[in-house]
């Protein structure tokens, strides 16, 4: 699980970078990304994630978030 801990850790440090609102949906609960505790409790590699960002710098905050699930192996789709 320790490679998990990396991955909350940095995907809520890349999350906090942007002013957008970045927010994961998996199985009927809805993550806020910029919460450690939120994704401590949430964040399964096993899993699938739907990733929901709104903001004015939403297009950058989209591909940090993308580049950290794909660097530490996690599964994710962008919501259209």
């Amino acid at each position: 699980m320790s490679n998990n801990n990396a991955a909350v850790v940095e995907i809520a440090q890349t999350a906090s970078k942007f002013t957008s609102s970045i927010v994961l949906h998996s199985e009927n609960k809805y993550i806020d990304v910029k919460s450690i505790l939120g994704l401590f409790t949430t964040l399964v590699s096993s899993h699938s994630y739907e990733l929901h960002v709104h903001g004015p710098d939403a297009e950058e905050a989209k591909e940090a978030i993308i580049e950290v699930f794909k660097k530490h192996g996690l599964h994710i789709s962008v919501a259209t």
